[in-house]
């Protein structure tokens, strides 16, 4: 089934991210993979814009049907094989609404964090403002306070939906391991950082990590101030 399965991936972005934890757990190693690179403007090729038009990473094809919202192809591949490999969305009541509640939640953190580690990307030179730059990094440190306080109510040892990892730890994981590599201090957020911690070793996490980063061990300090 996986041979039939294509994704065009970009290394560092949480959207491909998910998709390739995603396809790790639920065991469908064997799908063509091709890495393409930001920085050369790979992901405005024809090829890419041939699955997805609006010339974004991830690019996902499953035999003729194509999902490119990194959310939408999780939780197509959950439903698709929810009896192979790892069961992604609990079967309480309570740990399921708990699941979907955060994985919205992931996209008010995605946003912010990307004003802050891209803004010099992002806004072109003469709309930069330090007044911009200062209100994008202090709604990133409310957000951020807003996760470590959900952390901080959850059991040692557990998830963000619960106990078990969930499609909510596919879609938040990424984004909280990119405020790390990006300076985030685990001293002065201990709960995300046991939880970074926790994921970060597991297999389809491993198996995944972004190549960029084995590439900078060092990684970068833009967040070492939040």
């Amino acid at each position: 089934m996986a041979k039939s399965m294509r994704l065009l991936w970009g290394s560092g972005s949480p959207p491909c991210w998910r998709v390739m934890i995603t396809l790790e757990e639920k065991n469908l190693q064997g799908y063509t993979s091709k890495q393409l690179s930001f920085e050369k403007g790979e992901h405005k090729s024809q090829e890419v814009l041939e699955i997805n038009p609006r010339g974004q990473l991830p690019a996902f094809k499953h035999g003729d049907r194509i999902l490119n919202e990194s959310y939408a192809a999780c939780m197509y591949l959950e439903s698709q094989f929810k009896s192979q490999g790892t069961k992604l969305i609990p079967d309480s009541p309570a740990e399921q609404a708990l699941m979907y509640q955060r994985m919205m939640e992931g996209l008010p953190l995605a946003e912010k964090l990307n004003y802050v580690t891209y803004y010099e990307w992002m806004v072109p030179e003469a709309e930069r403002h330090d007044s911009a730059r200062h209100r994008y990094r202090e709604a990133l440190v409310t957000e951020i306070k807003l996760w470590e306080g959900y952390l901080k109510k959850s059991e040692v040892g557990g998830h963000i939906a619960g106990k078990a990892f969930s499609l909510a730890d596919v879609t938040v994981f990424p984004l909280i391991a990119t405020a790390f590599e990006f300076g985030l201090s685990a001293g002065r957020y201990p709960n995300l950082g046991r939880y970074f911690a926790l994921v970060k070793d597991r297999p389809s996490v491993k198996a995944s990590w972004p190549p960029q980063w084995v590439q900078t061990p060092q990684g970068y300090d833009q967040l070492k101030d939040i």
